[in-house]
């Protein structure tokens, strides 16, 4: 069961990231309403603090702190984080799945579409920087 709603959720993310044509932004089309990818990738303070690698994706399909976070980058992952979970939510009810079956997909996904010199988080928790080759992942990811 959990094996088939993977496979949805991966299916569908693809299908949508093509449908939006974003190009480098589709590691969140199937995370987020379009909306949402757009104000990620347009933001300037975000784009910055992932490209510094002060922030990285987690594998439960969060933002992490790489570092010691000051105020503003606190307020903005956290919002993100909040938009992300919300969703999650809509689309874990939709596909009656739990929220973190949902999220560790997307995690799976976002790690996987990182780009060289971005962090991300490892299954032993720790903070790799992705280079040429495929990220470590969850063995639960597709």
């Amino acid at each position: 069961m959990a094996r088939k709603f993977v496979t949805r959720v991966i299916r569908h993310q693809a299908l949508r990231s093509l449908a939006l044509g974003l190009g480098g932004v589709a590691v969140t089309a199937g995370a987020f309403a379009p909306g949402m990818v757009m104000a990620q990738s347009r933001d300037p303070a975000y784009a910055a603090a992932r490209a510094s690698g002060q922030v990285g994706e987690k594998m439960d399909g969060y933002l992490g702190f790489v570092v010691t976070p000051g105020a503003a980058l606190r307020a903005l992952v956290d919002d993100i984080n909040i938009k992300r979970k919300a969703a999650y939510a809509a689309k874990a009810q939709a596909n009656n799945a739990t929220i973190e079956e949902y999220a560790l997909t997307s995690g799976c996904q976002l790690i996987l579409n990182t780009r060289p010199g971005e962090k991300y988080q490892v299954p032993n928790g720790s903070w790799q920087t992705r280079g040429a080759g495929a990220p470590q992942r969850d063995s639960r990811c597709p």
